[in-house]
């Protein structure tokens, strides 16, 4: 079934960029393998997949160090909400954090690569919903946020992440901010040419995604099917 669904969402994902005039390599899928077991992920590699996502610290570390996945080369993105005192331990694992909603966290992502003598790549986490429930920065906040991260050492600050709202009548207008923001976040950013990342689009949006310039697209339920409660 996940080799499938991975076959099936491809087919997808190539197709909207094809509408959107964009080429599907511009375009990477991140598998999002959050409560699913470690034979879940395994399947998804064994049919071409190798970038995952976790929400979850434990759980990432979990799989990190499963037996049948711990050889293989693949690329971790975490793409939940990250609390500072946590980051320590995806210092070494992580391809990628995308949910820093707050310069406290940037500086202690910043301290741990810098233990390690490397560079993480990070993405700002936007509230473009202006939800409640959702983690992430306000659109008005995000800049002069920006600008005290963009000097820190041993992070890397690529671009955006959001999550749009359920209902498919604001995503459209959702993006299309986000792609707004994103393009004002390179124009100010002292390298330009580091910012190449927007990620936004999931199983339910990710069409909408592609058509306002997504670069990287968080499908979880599309590929592992509904998640147990």
């Amino acid at each position: 079934m996940i080799a499938d669904n991975l076959k099936r969402i491809k087919a997808e994902i190539a197709e909207a960029c094809v509408r959107a005039g964009r080429a599907p390599e511009s375009v990477k899928l991140i598998a999002v393998s959050k409560t699913k077991p470690a034979s879940d992920v395994l399947k998804a590699y064994e049919a071409g997949q190798r970038v995952f996502g976790e929400n979850y610290v434990q759980e990432l570390l979990a799989k990190f160090a499963d037996a049948t996945l711990q050889n293989l080369p693949i690329e971790w993105h975490f793409v939940g909400h990250l609390q500072s005192n946590k980051a320590r331990y995806l210092a070494e694992k992580i391809a990628m954090i995308h949910g820093v909603d707050k310069l406290s966290l940037a500086e202690e992502i910043s301290k741990r690569a810098k233990q390690r003598n490397r560079s993480i790549p990070i993405l700002l986490e936007v509230n473009i919903s202006n939800e409640v429930t959702k983690h992430g920065l306000k659109p008005d906040a995000l800049f002069a946020e920006a600008e005290k991260i963009f000097p820190l050492p041993n992070i890397e600050l690529k671009g955006l992440m959001t999550i749009a709202s359920p209902d498919r009548e604001k995503v459209k207008s959702e993006f299309k901010e986000m792609r707004r923001l994103f393009e004002k976040l390179k124009s100010l950013a002292p390298k330009p040419d580091q910012i190449t990342e927007l990620s936004m689009g999931m199983s339910g949006d990710f069409d909408i995604a592609i058509e306002e310039g997504a670069t990287l697209l968080r499908l979880g339920t599309a590929i592992f099917g509904e998640r147990s409660k």
